[in-house]
């Protein structure tokens, strides 16, 4: 069987797939460097592990309290020495990136302080959290104050409003890395490391928080070593490396993070408490795995690009663009573009392809949300998947596939639905 026959049986005609090795003649230099810094990374990894003494002993499950859990405790030390930090909280008990945010931020922000976003609207999970929609337990039902500069149009930093906005008050500054459900750039480390430098010149005291999601191991360097004080993410993102079924990470400083341990668990009890339950295998082995995860998922993201940019679809990153996460925005224009780019995803998924998403009322979000995602692990957004809120201007986020060729099927597959329902004219192809 060739391989022109594996993808018509996977549900792609012969145009779709020309179409798209047309685009991929054109990406080859750039596919070559995201390889090279999944070499470096891979090579990071492989240092801390060896640095830090992995061994079988470290992959013993342990139950009840976890005392004295040696496997829990050398992957912490793992992750700081990858992070470059002073201290690393990495738990299955953290059950999504919202948490891991929650826990970094409720430890670190006491009544009277005040939380500054300094790069706009935060992630619409996130948004309940710091009570900017109402919500049982926020932060801002125990005294804990928001303020919020947008981004200019560009995208760029505004610091004169940022600067107006910093004051006695302010604690904990955050900062979003990823785009979100906003059709923004992502922030580079480079950029995020100038910001935190501008405001802590401002208020040396002041603490950074940056949201690492879909970040990690796309660029030589993470937030933490810019001089983020707490750098958080989600363990069925990219450092999970596709195996990790639940857990986040905190990374900081060591007074930071012990206060986030605190919080998880109780005051007192800290990290010294929270058995792993025998996932610790996979935890070492997403993460080992993770810069070559990435590498590909940042390969489909441009991909996607490519081929939507081509056919006159607004791409945000376009695909010449330099990219500091995996996320890929593609507006479609209608709720019919959004449900048939995500139709062609979970059609060509190894998990649940029978199913076509709907827009339903997640918990959380303030719009209906599709979301296409076949996945190993249920929610996983290191694997191939595609959402987005449906309102205007039905932008779709494409990221993920635990390998470039499930990607690059996916993405085929999405323009293929496009082309069956009319969006796309056959002729475009050409």
């Amino acid at each position: 069987m060739t391989l022109l026959e594996i993808y018509e049986k996977n549900g792609i005609s012969p145009a779709v797939y020309a179409f798209g090795e047309k685009a991929l003649a054109e990406l080859q230099p750039r596919f070559a460097k995201i390889d090279e810094m999944a070499e470096l990374n891979q090579g990071k990894v492989i240092l801390a592990m060896r640095e830090n003494r992995v061994d079988a002993a470290c992959f013993a499950a342990t139950t009840g309290y976890g005392y004295d859990d040696v496997g829990r405790e050398r992957l912490e030390q793992v992750y700081a020495h990858i992070f470059g930090t002073e201290a690393a909280l990495v738990r299955p008990q953290i059950t999504c990136g919202t948490h891991a945010l929650t826990v970094a931020l409720s430890a670190n922000l006491l009544p009277g302080d005040e939380l500054l976003s300094p790069v706009g609207a935060p992630y619409d999970t996130l948004q309940e959290v710091i009570g900017i929609r109402p919500s049982p337990c926020s932060l801002a039902e125990y005294g804990v104050t928001y303020r919020q500069a947008d981004l200019r149009p560009d995208g760029s930093f505004d610091y004169d409003a940022i600067r107006a906005a910093i004051n006695a008050k302010t604690k904990l500054i955050t900062i979003q890395r990823s785009k979100g459900y906003a059709t923004r750039p992502s922030f580079s480390v480079a950029q995020i490391g100038e910001l935190i430098a501008f405001c802590k010149g401002i208020k040396p005291d002041v603490l950074v928080m940056v949201d690492n999601c879909y970040g990690e191991f796309v660029e030589a360097l993470e937030p933490s070593q810019v001089g983020a004080d707490l750098c958080v993410g989600s363990l069925i993102k990219n450092p999970g490396g596709g195996l990790a079924p639940i857990g986040g990470y905190i990374v900081g400083t060591k007074a930071c993070v012990e206060r986030c341990a605190y919080r998880l668990s109780a005051p007192g009890l800290g990290q010294e408490v929270g058995a792993n339950l025998g996932i610790l295998p996979s935890f070492y082995q997403g993460l080992f795995l993770a810069p070559t995860v990435v590498a590909g998922a940042e390969k489909g993201a441009i991909f996607a690009a490519a081929l939507y940019e081509r056919l006159g679809f607004r791409v945000i990153p376009g695909s010449a663009e330099e990219r500091h996460d995996i996320i890929q925005a593609v507006e479609l224009g209608s709720e019919a573009g959004m449900r048939a780019f995500c139709k062609g995803i979970q059609a060509a998924a190894p998990v649940d392809s029978y199913v076509e998403p709907i827009p339903w009322a997640m918990p959380g979000y303030d719009s209906q949300v599709i979301m296409a995602a076949g996945a190993f692990v249920q929610g996983s957004s290191i694997e191939l998947s595609a959402d987005g809120p449906i309102r205007p201007p039905y932008a779709v986020y494409f990221q993920g596939g635990l390998t470039w060729y499930h990607a690059k099927l996916g993405i085929l597959r999405s323009l293929q639905e496009m082309v069956n329902a009319g969006l796309v004219p056959a002729e475009a192809l050409e």
